[in-house]
């Protein structure tokens, strides 16, 4: 049996991990695994793809990024906006799925997000062997629990904030960080508790520029001349509206920008000097925590199994310290969103970290 394999949409630490899982597992049944190059554009004629045995992915657990690449481009997007779908093109499908024919592909594992799922349900609807492994650094996929690169992002705000006290504590400055998070704080708020944030502000939760700023005069008055603010980029602003860049990736409106904004406002309010810092994509790279290189791996795995099972049309899940799955049509369009009255909040508010509501 020979399966293959590709990575689409954005990168995080952790899909390497998930490679070797697969072509460990499937070297185990005596399968070939073909990976292809840049997600689905590696699938169009010619096509580009290499064959990946086990020596091939020996030391690559610890190494972030992926090596077969991956794009969030071409001609398989079919996220075009919150909420807005669009289908690949019938000619688009034909051509890819000759290539397949024609490398007797009997399983296509597609480790992607909701967008690149979301092609792999449409391809599946039509007849392809897909078997689907969930992948986001925001951890917002409702029919998982926890997706891989998740706790690597958290662990790089956490670094950051570290750094971020000791030069705010040095100048009695605000320090604002910007963190990843479209739809869910998750970034933002475990980031922000690890970190020791004093305030996190995020999608899920309005807040008031006044209210932040009396919380900060009121740590002022008490002695704590420095505060740590973290806000995920698609946190909106009491205006309501979501600070966005100019271009687009991929039909999605780039977000970026409110953590000048909020630092903008807090020292307009407070009178304190007020620094903005954005994350970026540094909380997509480098080296995938242990957890991450664990998950992923066992993803990988899972997808083998589920590929021996002729279980397609499947997405691989964690649910309750288990690695299962549930059919890819339940897992897209269904965000997991921080509840504003969770544990999990109410936890953060009663050690005196402020939400800005």
């Amino acid at each position: 049996m020979r399966i293959g394999i590709l990575n689409s949409g954005g990168d995080c630490p952790g899909l390497n991990a998930v490679i070797h899982g697969v072509v460990g597992a499937a070297d185990q049944l005596g399968w070939e695994v073909i990976g292809f190059r840049d997600g689905f554009e590696g699938l169009l004629p010619p096509g580009d793809y290499t064959v990946l045995k086990p020596k091939d992915t020996i030391g690559i657990l610890k190494l972030g990024g992926t090596i077969l690449g991956t794009t969030n481009k071409g001609h398989f997007v079919a996220k075009v906006g919150t909420g807005d779908i669009a289908e690949v093109p019938a000619e688009v499908v034909a051509q890819a799925k000759a290539t397949m024919d024609r490398l007797g592909i009997s399983a296509l594992v597609v480790v992607g997000g909701d967008g690149s799922l979301t092609t792999g349900l449409q391809l599946y609807r039509e007849g392809w062997p897909i078997i689907g492994v969930p992948k986001t650094i925001d951890n917002d996929l409702s029919a998982t629990a926890f997706t891989f690169g998740f706790d690597s992002a958290v662990s790089t705000v956490v670094d950051a904030l570290d750094r971020l006290h000791t030069t705010g504590e040095s100048h009695k400055r605000v320090m604002v960080l910007e963190v990843m998070g479209r739809h869910a704080g998750w970034i933002a708020l475990w980031g922000g508790i690890a970190g020791g944030a004093h305030v996190v502000l995020i999608p899920e939760i309005p807040f008031t520029f006044e209210k932040i700023a009396a919380y900060i005069n009121e740590r002022d008055a008490q002695g704590y001349h420095s505060t740590l603010v973290v806000v995920a980029e698609g946190a909106h602003l009491p205006d309501g509206h979501i600070v966005t860049l100019d271009a687009k990736v991929a039909g999605e409106v780039r977000l970026g920008g409110v953590g000048e904004r909020v630092a903008a406002k807090i020292q307009q309010l407070t009178g304190k000097d007020t620094r903005a810092c954005t994350l970026g994509h540094l909380q997509r790279g480098g080296a995938p925590t242990a957890l991450d290189r664990i998950l992923g791996m066992r993803f990988g795995v899972m997808a083998v199994k589920l590929a021996a099972e002729g279980a397609f049309g499947q997405m691989v899940s964690y649910q309750a310290y288990h690695v299962d799955s549930v059919s890819i049509e339940q897992a897209v369009h269904q965000l997991r969103l921080v509840e504003p009255d969770s544990e999990l909040v109410q936890a953060a508010k009663a050690v005196g970290i402020c939400l800005g509501d």
